[in-house]
């Protein structure tokens, strides 16, 4: 009966044993994708025992596709970039030259065409978001200066990897000589264009009064289905009207819907659904590797495995080391891109489809990803030792200082609203204490003599060292109510007797960081219309 049913099969089979051997890899402090690419590995063709449909598995993958790409979208932040831009921008960019120009190298060695050799050198040139910002977590260097710049430099290639996949579909088609490819270039652009505008100019205003429209219902089950009909909808839609990628429809989706006042609930709605066939995604990659690579191809193997643990890190360091930051810093942003994932995964299986790389390729760039992953948190270990014994002024600015202090309050953000909160605090002689992830207002703030943590409200360590444990009161200044909501459940979690003041924008922030556990929140608009209407109702009085 089960051969009736492959859809309910595959994913059945392919979650208990991503399920199985995640946990296992966790519990050997690898990555858990190493676990669900080895049970995509157990369940592909090229072993013995249960085998997956493997036309089931490739849709399967599409959706991860998309939910993986709407994520990368709805979290997607300018901020990030800008706060690193002189390091991350330059950086990623000559970073991924140098490492596409040896992967390249690696296949024209293997005599493989140009293209092929190319496409096979820009899969390895990426790293992966999850990878990274789990052993970035792991060795608690996220809150860095160091970490910072990984981030920022991460997104300057997921941003080249966007751009990848418009192009290279017209590249792979170019039939009839340059002039025919760049006219077929010209107009994927416009069409682009017209997609981009179309989601700038009207979907920045539909698809924000749909989640608002949808979530005066009450209904979750229908805010979370408008959620994914919206990143599927607008990522079919734009593949279907515009022939852009999936990929691409998907993360202006998510770009869009994070304008939204609700993009908090969205995100947090679409998280388990994203997460599994997030999961199946790399199952399904899994299953394409062949591994006879490790006994037909070792050195070639090997060689990819150099290229991305050795090659990409060299580079990286180098040129971060170029920029004058020091060499501890280096070493950790080296550490944080000598892996790949998933775009380099999402870029091999458009090349099978394109009919540009052979199953060889595929198969040693899904071998060495796995190599890559596996060795991560090694480097990572190596990397956050030499970095956290350091005592150069690079790293001595990201140590976190521990307020000795009682009685307090902890102030989080450094904004607008945040630097007048404090102002009045300090006049009134009300001992504060900043916590703030840019490293040049809190370095400020110490050399004016105020006390000040670097990091993320959200993490246990930074608050514990704002002195959370003896504080009477956290107000929360940031204006994104999604971090403000996690902040707010953590405090309460690690000290429930602490009263929290939060900052809202409207009544759905309200109920939302009230069910998190503040306190008291605040919404500018509601404090502007009292205040007016005391002025109002008072003014006769003093007249008089």
């Amino acid at each position: 009966m089960l051969h009736h049913a492959p859809l309910l099969t595959t994913m059945a089979v392919g979650l208990v044993f991503a399920f199985a051997l995640g946990f296992l890899a966790q519990k050997l402090r690898l990555s858990p994708i190493v676990g669900y690419l080895a049970a995509g590995l157990l369940i592909g063709p090229f072993t013995p025992g249960f085998v997956g449909d493997t036309d089931v598995a490739y849709e399967l993958s599409e959706i991860g596709v998309i939910l993986l790409m709407f994520g990368v979208g709805l979290h997607f932040s300018i901020k990030d970039l800008l706060a690193v831009k002189k390091v991350a921008l330059p950086g990623a960019i000559l970073q991924m030259t140098v490492a596409t120009a040896l992967g390249t190298g690696v296949g024209l060695w293997l005599d493989w065409s140009l293209g092929a050799s190319l496409l096979f050198g820009l899969a390895l040139s990426v790293a992966s978001t999850v990878v990274m910002l789990r052993g970035l977590e792991d060795k608690q260097l996220l809150d860095t200066r160091a970490g910072h710049i990984a981030v920022g430099w991460l997104i300057v290639e997921d941003l080249a990897m966007v751009i990848a996949l418009v192009v290279i579909p017209v590249l792979a088609a170019g039939d009839g000589g340059p002039g025919a490819i760049a006219g077929e270039l010209a107009w994927t652009i416009v069409r682009v264009g017209i997609f981009v505008a179309l989601m700038l100019v009207v979907g920045k205003r539909v698809i924000p009064w749909a989640l608002a429209k949808v979530a005066d219902t009450g209904s979750r089950e229908l805010f979370t289905l408008s959620i994914l009909a919206i990143a599927m909808g607008v990522a079919v839609g734009a593949a279907y009207l515009f022939e852009v990628s999936f990929a691409l429809g998907a993360f202006f989706a998510g770009m869009i819907m994070r304008e939204s006042d609700l993009s908090h609930r969205a995100a947090e709605d679409s998280l388990p659904l994203r997460d599994t066939f997030s999961v199946l995604f790399f199952v399904s990659v899994g299953m394409l590797v062949d591994w006879h690579v490790v006994i037909e191809a070792p050195l070639a193997l090997l060689v990819t495995t150099l290229v991305i643990v050795v090659g990409k890190s060299a580079v990286a360091y180098a040129l971060v080391r170029a920029l004058r930051y020091s060499r501890r810093m280096s070493l950790v942003v080296a550490a944080a891109l000598a892996q790949i994932g998933e775009f380099s995964f999402i870029l091999v299986t458009l090349g099978g489809d394109l009919e540009i790389l052979s199953q060889d390729a595929q198969d040693l760039v899904l071998g060495a990803a796995i190599l890559s992953i596996i060795l991560n948190p090694l480097l990572f270990a190596w990397a956050s030792r030499w970095y956290r014994d350091g005592t150069d002024e690079d790293q001595a600015s990201d140590a976190v200082v521990t307020y000795e202090g009682s009685e307090h309050v902890i102030l989080v953000g450094f904004g607008r609203v945040g630097t007048r909160t404090a102002m009045a605090l300090w006049q009134a002689d009300v001992p504060t204490v900043v916590i703030d992830d840019d490293e040049n207002k809190v370095t400020a703030l110490r050399e004016d003599g105020r006390e000040a943590i670097l990091g993320s409200a959200v993490r246990s360590k930074v608050l514990r060292a704002a002195g959370l444990d003896v504080a009477t009161t956290v107000v929360i200044a940031i204006p994104d109510p999604l971090n403000a909501g996690a902040i707010t459940a953590k405090i309460k979690r690690l000290a429930p007797a602490v009263r929290v003041v939060a900052r809202g924008q409207n009544d759905t922030d309200v109920a939302y960081l009230t069910e998190m556990g503040a306190d008291r929140v605040i919404v500018g608009v509601h404090e502007v219309a009292d205040l007016m209407a005391t002025d109002v109702l008072t003014e006769p009085e003093e007249a008089s």
